[in-house]
């Protein structure tokens, strides 16, 4: 392994190793139990190491969340319909819930981020693409408001699943086709979309 000149591991990626550590801790303990001394601790580093790539824990807490919205955005690029789109929103909460509980906390966060805002714009172009290509007999006239009504279902589903107050309602079933049919109830159009 290599060593720095005191003698401690030198990490080839440190950011990429606070980064995971910081998601692991988060995703058992929350975000309130982040501390940057800690993840140094456990990445084997000095714990002024990850003040070099965050400053400090809300810098860490903001390249979490940026990270949180470009998955995300990859994940709903090239969705078929909203359906596809609001299944792929949950399937990113349950498949990353340490990212999905730091995005949506503003004051977790530094508001001014580029990154941060740069990779929130592509995820909601992504989440709006979804909305503008149901006709607007599935979705009503006020597109903003159709936009507003889907991210509340998929989000309130995927948190909801996340703290497993959905265990009973939907069983054994998968939670993406179960959302598919909440969003085939409330827009109606969401399948024409597709044809």
């Amino acid at each position: 392994m290599p060593t720095t000149k005191s003698g401690s591991y030198h990490h080839g990626d440190l950011r990429r190793a606070v980064l995971t550590a910081a998601l692991d801790v988060i995703a058992t303990e929350g975000p309130g139990a982040l501390s940057l001394r800690d993840l140094a601790r456990r990445a084997g580093v000095s714990h002024a190491a990850p003040a070099h790539h965050f400053k400090d824990r809300t810098g860490l807490l903001t390249a979490i969340a940026a990270e949180g919205y470009e998955l995300l955005a990859d994940a709903l690029a090239d969705a078929a319909d909203l359906r596809e789109r609001g299944g792929r929103y949950v399937r990113f909460g349950i498949e990353h819930p340490a990212h999905f509980q730091v995005m949506f906390q503003p004051d977790l966060l530094r508001g001014d981020d580029a990154a941060l805002l740069a990779a929130r714009a592509r995820a909601r172009a992504e989440l709006r693409t979804g909305v503008a290509e149901v006709p607007a007999a599935g979705r009503g006239e006020n597109t903003r408001l159709a936009e507003i009504a889907a991210w509340s279902l998929a989000h309130g589903f995927a948190t909801l699943l996340l703290s497993e107050n959905l265990r009973e309602p939907v069983g054994g079933r998968d939670p993406e086709e179960v959302f598919r049919t909440l969003a085939e109830l409330l827009f109606s159009g969401s399948r024409a979309s597709r044809k």
